[in-house]
């Protein structure tokens, strides 16, 4: 067991809480983008949200990832680089061989199944917590078609003064009372959807932007270059991955107070049906704006962790 390093999972760690503040705020706008139908645009959704709930609106659910979201990333990069080491020992007969673009494309893609496991659930409390404002509830009970004047969507809201999860604890002992062990992993199907094609274009990118823009001669890459690769990784993956993410965020923020979607192929015939091509296109921009920052501090902290633990 030579080939496996312990220090990945700890980078991992690092550069993931370092991530999770940097990009809670727009990852909330994100989410309210994509599982609600009250938005005209971005702009509009950041101003609903700050007048209803102020800056702490954009936080909410931040304790949750940021205590798992961190593990989550420690998962992820450690299987990602140790991965590579076990390619690298089987193909080339030493775990210290650089992998090839082939190699990293398989590690990456292996990532991305592995990694489901554990974030279909942290992804599913953090929405959870993130979508349960009153307007939220309306809105379902609204499209459940439970009246015909609204009557029980007013009522509701009237009794239900308080959010339905008191904390990420709440939610998760809620759902497994409600929807079993099952319920904490609805929509990983589409998960798995978005994070094998998304981390190989996230992983691929980085390895390339950096190796384009160190200098010739330096031991380890430049700060400003791994911002960059990071950042720009981190925007690409993100873009192209919002389809399956749209598809995700419904199907986890759906059983909310009713249901609405039966499955992934469902979602996305409903979806298309009610709004048309442009809905899976929803949160793009932010996307793209909070990938940037996100995975730079992620690739930052995690490279700068590495190099310092081995160092020691």
């Amino acid at each position: 067991m030579n080939w496996f390093h312990f220090d990945d999972f700890l980078a991992g760690w690092i550069g993931g809480a370092s991530s999770v503040i940097v990009g809670h705020p727009l990852d909330t706008v994100k989410t309210h983008l994509q599982a609600g139908k009250r938005y005209k645009n971005t702009l509009h959704c950041v101003l609903q949200i700050y007048r209803k709930e102020t800056v702490a609106g954009f936080f909410k659910g931040l304790s949750f990832p940021l205590a798992s979201i961190t593990v989550y990333n420690s998962v992820v990069f450690g299987i990602f680089n140790n991965t590579q080491r076990v390619i690298s020992k089987f193909r080339y007969g030493d775990e210290r061989q650089p992998c090839g673009m082939l190699d990293l494309t398989l590690a990456s893609m292996l990532t991305g199944l592995m990694s489901v496991g554990l974030g279909a659930p942290v992804d599913l409390v953090k929405i959870r917590l993130q979508i349960q404002t009153l307007p939220c509830l309306a809105e379902n009970l609204n499209l459940a078609g439970t009246t015909g004047n609204g009557n029980i969507a007013v009522r509701s809201m009237t009794l239900q003064g308080q959010p339905t999860y008191r904390g990420p604890i709440h939610c998760i002992c809620s759902i497994l009372q409600t929807e079993g062990i099952r319920g904490l992993y609805r929509g990983a199907g589409a998960m798995v959807l978005r994070d094998v094609p998304g981390y190989t274009l996230y992983f691929i990118p980085y390895a390339l932007f950096r190796r384009w823009l160190s200098s010739e001669g330096r031991s380890s890459p430049h700060l400003c270059s791994i911002c960059v690769s990071g950042g720009l990784a981190g925007s690409i993956s993100w873009v192209t991955a919002t389809p399956a993410d749209v598809v995700k965020s419904r199907l986890q923020a759906d059983a909310l107070h009713t249901r609405k979607y039966r499955g992934i192929v469902h979602c996305i015939v409903q979806s298309y049906k009610t709004e048309g091509i442009h809905v899976f296109f929803r949160g793009a921009s932010v996307n793209a704006i909070r990938g940037f920052p996100m995975s730079a501090t992620m690739f930052l902290g995690y490279e700068l962790s590495l190099q310092f633990f081995r160092a020691l």
